[in-house]
């Protein structure tokens, strides 16, 4: 499955799937660990539901990333993923910024 990008410089952004939920997180995985990039923002602007899974696929793909020497970072303006975030207290794990431009340019 692929899902949308965009690359600025060495930083790819990875639109998530509207859905990040257990039928997603593993293809979703699977994607970002195949990216050769190491520098990784996910945007999750249009994504409308995330469960268990998805926030697992979250820190799940953080870790691979690291162990890469790489970094992961989140975007949104979406209130309710944000509200999520905050929530599970995944904001404190992960760099959280709310468009992709900051996200992006925080890597410099």
């Amino acid at each position: 499955m692929n899902y949308s990008t965009e690359v600025f410089g060495d930083v790819v952004v990875v639109h998530t799937p509207e859905e990040l939920n257990e039928d997603q997180a593993v293809p979703f995985g699977t994607y970002v660990a195949r990216l050769e990039q190491k520098k990784v923002v996910f945007d999750l602007d249009n994504t409308e539901t995330i469960d268990s899974a998805g926030l697992k696929s979250l820190t799940d793909n953080q870790t691979r990333l690291r162990d890469k020497m790489g970094m992961l970072k989140i975007a949104t303006t979406n209130a309710t993923n944000r509200k999520i975030l905050e929530i599970t207290r995944l904001d404190l794990q992960l760099e959280v910024f709310d468009s992709v431009i900051d996200a992006v340019k925080s890597f410099r």
